[in-house]
C-alpha cells in the first residue's frame, strides 16, 4: 500500500466534488480512490476501515484517517499551506468563511439534496411519479434558503468572504449543482447568483469544474438497474422516511 495521501470519493457526492476540485486546483498530490455509492462500495468491510461511518469523502494519509468533508478541506489547507484566500488568515474574513460553512449543512446542503433525492431518486426507486405538490414544496424550501444565501452571505460582494474565492464559495457551488443535476436550473432567474457562479467556475478553472460535474449533470439518466439490489431497499427505506418528514 502506498503511504501517500488517498482521497476516497464518488463525484456524484457534492462534498466529494469540493475536495476533488480543491485538491486538483492546488496541485495537491493524491491517489483518487473511487467509492461507487450506487454499487454500495461505501458499505464494504474494506472501506469501513477507512471510515467507520461508511460515508464519502474520506481521507487516508499514511496511518491517519479522517472523515467529514469540511475537516478534510481544512486538513489539506493546513498541511499543504494553500494560498491564503482559501481560508484567510484575516480574522474577520476567516470568520465569514466559518459562518457560511457552519450554516450551510442543513440549509443549502439540506434543501438542495432533498430536491435531488425527491426529484431524481425517489420516483426511480418507487416507480411512482412525483406529485406536482410535493415537487413544489421541496422547490419552495430550496428557494427560501437561496434567498437567504444571496441576501446574507453573498450580498453585493464578488465572493462570500470578499474579493477572492474561499472554501465557502466552492462548498456552496458544488451543493447548488445538485438541484441543477435534477433539472432545476436555479441560476436562470437569479442574475446575481449566476454571475457569482461564473466567477467561482473561472477561479477554479472551467475545465476542472466541468469535469468534476460530468456525472451529476447526467444524473437524470440514472436507472434503478445501476443500483445494487440490497442498496435499493436501503435507499427506498431512507428516502420514504425522509419524504414523509415534510
Amino acid at each position: 500500500m502506498g503511504m501517500g495521501l488517498e482521497l476516497y470519493l464518488d463525484l456524484l457526492s457534492q462534498p466529494c466534488r469540493a475536495l476533488y476540485i480543491f485538491a486538483r486546483r492546488n496541485n495537491i498530490p493524491f491517489e483518487f480512490k473511487q467509492v461507487e455509492l450506487m454499487k454500495g462500495q461505501h458499505r464494504t468491510e474494506e472501506f469501513r476501515k477507512v471510515n467507520a461511518l461508511m460515508k464519502v469523502p474520506a481521507l487516508r494519509d499514511g496511518s491517519f484517517t479522517l472523515a467529514e468533508s469540511i475537516a478534510i478541506l481544512l486538513y489539506l489547507v493546513r498541511k499543504f499551506k494553500t494560498p491564503d484566500h482559501w481560508y484567510p488568515s484575516d480574522l474577520q474574513k476567516r470568520a465569514r468563511v466559518d459562518e457560511y460553512l457552519s450554516w450551510q449543512h442543513v440549509n443549502i446542503r439540506g434543501k438542495g439534496s432533498k430536491l435531488f433525492l425527491t426529484k431524481v431518486l425517489l420516483p426511480m426507486l418507487t416507480g411512482q411519479p412525483l406529485s406536482p405538490e410535493k415537487l413544489e414544496a421541496v422547490t419552495e424550501e430550496l428557494n427560501v434558503v437561496l434567498k437567504q444565501f444571496e441576501e446574507k452571505f453573498l450580498q453585493d460582494k464578488p465572493f462570500i468572504a470578499g474579493s477572492e474565492i474561499s472554501l465557502a464559495d466552492l462548498v456552496a457551488l458544488v451543493e447548488l449543482m445538485q438541484p441543477v443535476g435534477a433539472g432545476y436550473d436555479l441560476f436562470e432567474e437569479r442574475p446575481k447568483l449566476a454571475a457569482w457562479y461564473r466567477r467561482v467556475e473561472e477561479a477554479v478553472g472551467k475545465q476542472l469544474f466541468q469535469e468534476a460535474h460530468e456525472g451529476i449533470l447526467n444524473a437524470k439518466n440514472l436507472t434503478a438497474d445501476k443500483i445494487a439490489p440490497e442498496l435499493l431497499e436501503h435507499f427506498k427505506h431512507q428516502l420514504l422516511k425522509q419524504a414523509s418528514q415534510n
